[in-house]
């Protein structure tokens, strides 16, 4: 059975990278179908929606979609409904995408590049889940208006409702623990149960779930704690899961230990294991067409959606270990070279990758 995947290039370098991916992904043999579309800005362009139907109809047909980049400086005066990032946000709502994997895995070649000291860092690989489309950003009622009486009577005032619905916590938790599973067995849940209500369901219901995977470790963290353990001790991690607003600033966080943005992937997935593949970077209109953009994030993220989506874990190793390899024969992009590394570019690094493989 032939596997469709939608691939959506986008902005900026969005189309660079993903042409490197999909490259590799070509060159597995597997049965694999791989349609194109536009989306974000460029979707604007031709079509007038950052998520024009036809693209919306291709990714709701596919079993995984390859997501480049969204946005540009220019499409910063259009209304917010039509701004090339809503194309994200509309598929996330579409596609019922509630869970988000970020993996902060550290190659062992990049360990000076980290912020930290290379004894902390080295041998990093935390997964962090976090939900995505509960919490403060969507809880209604939300809005702006004038307060009434009180201390702030007639001054503007903003408010926004985090809540949790216990089905949303229970499939965050589930998906949290099969993850465990495959890795070091261990679950940190990070709230902040100690003053929010939210957090105090959440942490109810996690216990819950835990009673179902007695073979994983499960400890709760609250979230101020989280964010400082990950810069002193973060090898004591193996897989987070959290909530939209907490996983939103934890998983940059850690994205940073790993010495460059331009080396995680991340999947957005469903409960039927559809998912959306992208690098966690952005679209870098600035270095757009110059041959300049690291792909190995993308390239990552078609091994995360031959492992969550089609179940191809081997062909995902195989991507995974020729990265690992190029890595270690010395070859660079420009954010991650140092000196007396071969310094490639976008093409060039594809090519050393497949190569690899």
């Amino acid at each position: 059975m032939s596997h469709l995947i939608a691939v959506l290039p986008g902005d900026g370098i969005g189309p660079e990278i993903t042409q490197q991916a999909v490259r590799v992904l070509e060159a597995l043999g597997l049965p694999l179908t791989m349609e194109t579309a536009p989306i974000g800005g460029a979707a604007y362009d031709a079509h007038g929606h950052p998520l024009p139907a036809q693209t919306l109809d291709l990714a709701k047909r596919s079993s995984a979609i390859l997501f480049g980049a969204v946005g540009d400086w220019k499409y910063d005066s259009l209304a917010r409904e039509l701004r090339p990032e809503q194309a994200i946000l509309g598929l996330r709502k579409e596609l019922s995408l509630f869970a988000n994997l970020r993996p902060a895995m550290l190659f062992p070649e990049l360990a000076n590049a980290s912020s930290l000291k290379p004894e902390i860092v080295s041998g990093l690989d935390i997964l962090i889940l976090r939900e995505l489309t509960g919490d403060i950003y969507f809880g209604q009622p939300r809005g702006l208006r004038t307060a009434g009486e009180g201390p702030f009577e007639g001054e503007r005032e903003g408010f926004d409702t985090m809540r949790y619905a216990e089905s949303e916590i229970r499939r965050i938790a589930k998906l949290g623990f099969e993850a465990a599973q495959k890795r070091n067995r261990k679950l940190c849940s990070v709230d902040k149960a100690n003053v929010l209500e939210t957090s105090q369901l959440w942490r109810d219901v996690v216990i819950e779930v835990s009673k179902d995977y007695p073979d994983v470790e499960l400890s709760h963290m609250y979230v101020d704690n989280a964010a400082m353990q990950l810069v002193r001790a973060p090898r004591e991690f193996d897989v987070i899961v959290t909530g939209n607003l907490f996983g939103d600033i934890l998983s940059d966080e850690a994205a940073m230990l790993t010495g460059s943005i331009g080396m995680l992937p991340s999947a957005s997935l469903n409960a039927s294991s559809q998912g959306l593949y992208e690098p966690i970077h952005g679209s870098a209109p600035d270095i757009a067409g110059q041959n300049k953009a690291n792909p190995l994030a993308t390239i990552l993220s078609a091994a995360m959606l031959l492992r969550y989506s089609l179940n191809e874990e081997a062909a995902a190793v195989r991507i995974e270990n020729a990265v690992r390899k190029v890595l270690a024969d010395g070859i660079r992009t420009g954010d991650i070279a140092e000196a007396g590394m071969q310094q490639v570019g976008t093409q060039e690094m594809g090519d050393a990758v497949l190569a690899a493989l």
